[in-house]
Formats: structure tokens, sequence, C-alpha cells
């Protein structure tokens, strides 16, 4: 599973970096996450709010934060 964060790198987007790899790795799934700060890149995935959290080249959540447990069932029916 390829896992995106988008935003510019503030603390909300390293907040949900790190919530997203706490969900996957209690999923027990493969993933890679990356980040990605590039302005124009995000602007690609038509995200006008990040952090945002892309899994597979799809948007499932932008413009806030989540729980663990929400990125987990987000994690979970992408699978």
């Amino acid at each position: 599973m390829e896992i995106k964060i988008l935003g510019t790198g503030c603390t909300k987007c390293q907040k949900l970096t790190d919530a997203t790899i706490e969900a996957a790795k209690t999923l027990n799934i493969d993933f890679n996450v990356s980040k990605v700060t590039d302005i124009e890149k995000i602007m690609d995935y038509d995200v006008m709010s990040t952090p945002a959290l892309v899994v597979d080249d799809k948007v499932l959540l932008s413009g806030r934060l989540a729980t663990i447990d929400e990125i987990t069932t987000l994690l979970q029916a992408h699978v």
C-alpha cells in the first residue's frame, strides 16, 4: 500500500503521519509512507486544504486530523 501525506510539514501534517503509521502497523499490512510538501504536487490531487491522506493515489481525507481508529477504518476499507 502506497500512503502519502500531503502538507507543508506543519505540526498537523506530522501528527497525521504518525497516526497513519500507527494505524497501518495495527492492521499489519505492507505499506510505504511518503510526504508530499510541494504545493504544485499537492494541487495535482485537487486538495485545497491540508493535511491530506492519500492511499494508492486516492484522497481519503483532507483538511483535518483524524484519530488512529478513523485512519485504521479508512485503510481497512481500502485494503
